[in-house]
């Protein structure tokens, strides 16, 4: 038995030490002097510290409004994500209507259709409103995921049907029910969805490079593949741009990690 955990934690290690390599690399290099990371063969630690990159980053490639144009964007998406998928994933759960179950089995089974698919017709119906290249545009079709409003459903049907009974018997209404009841009773998988949407939205790179035309309204992936072709061999100001990106949503799930999991595993188990 021992024996077989020793192997278990050296493959688990193994494995960890295998994802958190570039990562680690990556670091490495912004830190590294032009040119130093081009040499063969490229070395694993800087041969001196600078953080030249990441000043001329800020200072002269404009990564300062990339950066807040990705935070505006992904927080907007991730509030109305939100408010949208827990009032949607809560109706099926627990609201009766002509059709729920019907149209609940139509939304799961679009999740099999690729995204990719709906984003000619999507791209038109947003530049009919005129809303090619706002953050509107951007933001819009992430409001109400088909995956959201699974997830918080599947958590919603373990809220007892008795407490909710009980609050209507007391003279609450629905939405006083779904704000004072529900919404507490939902907060795992609600920072689940939190940490997922935000994930999603600051890391999409497809549908913001569609969308947006004007390089002041740019977020962070849009940003880097553009800067990417104007210094195709500066490997370390890549690399810079590569961290100031992942960090700040490595560093959120870091934090939530333990709410994300267990809002996971509870919506998939107890459902």
């Amino acid at each position: 038995m021992k024996a077989r955990a020793l192997l278990v934690n050296g493959l688990l290690a193994l494995f960890a030490v295998a994802s958190l390599a570039p990562l680690a690399w990556m670091l490495s290099v912004s830190l590294m002097p032009p040119g130093a990371a081009s040499t063969l063969p490229p070395p694993l630690v800087p041969p001196s510290l600078t953080f030249e990159n990441y000043r001329e980053l800020f200072a002269r490639a404009g990564m300062g409004r990339y950066l807040a144009n990705s935070l505006l964007v992904a927080t907007a998406a991730t509030m109305g994500s939100l408010a949208f998928n827990v009032m949607a994933g809560y109706a099926f759960a627990k609201l009766r209507f002509a059709g729920r179950d019907r149209l609940f089995r139509f939304l799961v089974g679009a999740l099999v259709i690729p995204a990719q698919v709906a984003m000619m017709p999507l791209f038109l119906e947003l530049k009919a409103l005129g809303l090619v290249n706002t953050y509107a545009g951007v933001v819009l079709p992430s409001l109400a995921g088909i995956f959201g409003i699974y997830l918080v459903r599947q958590y919603a049907r373990t809220i007892p049907d008795e407490l909710l009974e009980a609050a209507r018997v007391d003279g609450a209404g629905e939405f006083a029910i779904f704000a004072r009841v529900v919404v507490p009773l939902l907060r795992p998988v609600i920072v689940s969805l939190a940490v997922f949407t935000f994930l999603a939205s600051w890391n999409d790179f497809m549908w913001p490079l569609i969308i947006l035309t004007e390089e002041r309204h740019f977020t962070l992936p849009v940003a880097l593949a553009s800067l990417s072709r104007e210094h195709v061999q500066d490997n370390e100001l890549m690399m810079a741009g590569a961290v100031v990106t992942v960090l700040p949503v490595l560093a959120l799930f870091i934090a939530l990690q333990r709410h994300y999991v267990a809002g996971l595993l509870a919506g998939g188990l107890k459902g």
